[in-house]
């Protein structure tokens, strides 16, 4: 009985080491994180609550800066551009990405520079590539339209018309991120197991029904994660907009961040700002959790 009770001592103790030796070795990382992160963000939530002019004191005001959101027109302005930019990337990059792994996701002559070539541009600096995009969109001098111009169609000002500068910076974000998704559906195509499409081709299976039945239901817990993580940068999209177009023609594409860069760094009113922070944060963290709950209506296996 006794040495029972020793070993089931002796056990409890091990593991309260085990528990506390854990908790040292994260505990930098957990101090860092907690100073860096929600340091901050405890701040802006106190900086929303105040009128707070860059070169001013601040001023107390409650919630009134989250009620002038309501009456703002730039700002739900702002909110419907940032949801058709997202609406339209989307969906078009992950069903690119997922139409290149298919194509590229079996061996032959020079995949590897295929492979490459779509990639680089995730690894391309965003400034740089925004530059590029914005010198071959010009409306007279830019390779796009002397492109058309061959075929005798007069491309339009791509950036300066408000029909079509949203688009063109879609296309532009879709072009250089779709790679990383690429990669992500290839790496879970290879996992699929081989047998599963040796079967179906002796019941006579085409390529078409393969994907929809083999590959497309056992790669959606990586089409659930990749959808998540394009949202949330497509919403939260800056650099594409800053460079390209400034937010114009008009109001165009002046999504949230940039509205809410413009409203600190011009306007100089912080507090604004920072409720404006605060609502793309309550909407990405919305979404995320509805994304999460909804997941079991069409994520192939669960635990």
């Amino acid at each position: 009985m006794k040495n029972n009770i020793q070993v089931k001592k002796r056990r409890f103790s091990n593991e309260t080491g085990d528990r506390i030796a854990g908790w040292l070795f994260v505990s930098p990382m957990l101090i860092g994180f907690s100073i860096f992160m929600f340091g901050p963000l405890l701040f802006a939530l106190y900086m929303s609550l105040h009128d707070w002019p860059l070169l001013g004191e601040e001023t107390f005001i409650g919630l009134k800066n989250y009620q002038d959101l309501l009456s703002d027109q730039s700002f739900l302005n702002s909110l419907k551009v940032t949801f058709l930019f997202s609406f339209g990337l989307v969906p078009l990059n992950i069903i690119l990405a997922i139409f290149l792994a298919v194509l590229l996701k079996d061996k032959f002559a020079g995949i590897g520079l295929f492979r490459t070539a779509i990639f680089v541009p995730v690894v391309t600096s965003l400034i740089v590539w925004a530059i590029v995009w914005k010198y071959l969109l010009a409306p007279e001098l830019g390779f796009i339209n002397q492109f058309l111009g061959i075929f005798g169609i007069d491309g339009p000002a791509w950036l300066l018309n408000k029909s079509t500068a949203l688009p063109a910076v879609i296309l532009v974000s879709v072009i250089k991120n779709v790679g990383l998704n690429m990669i992500l559906f290839l790496t879970a195509m290879q996992q699929v197991p081989a047998e599963l499409y040796e079967a179906a081709e002796l019941d006579g299976a085409s390529s078409f029904r393969k994907f929809k039945n083999i590959t497309l239901p056992l790669i959606t817990p990586t089409v659930f994660l990749t959808m998540i993580i394009t949202t949330i940068g497509a919403m939260k999209v800056f650099g594409q907009v800053y460079v390209m177009t400034s937010g114009g023609p008009g109001e165009s594409t002046k999504v949230l961040v940039y509205y809410i860069w413009e409203t600190a760094f011009k306007l100089f009113d912080i507090g604004y700002a920072s409720a404006i922070a605060f609502v793309l944060f309550f909407l990405l963290l919305a979404f995320t959790i509805l994304s999460w709950v909804v997941r079991k209506r069409w994520v192939f296996y669960e635990e």
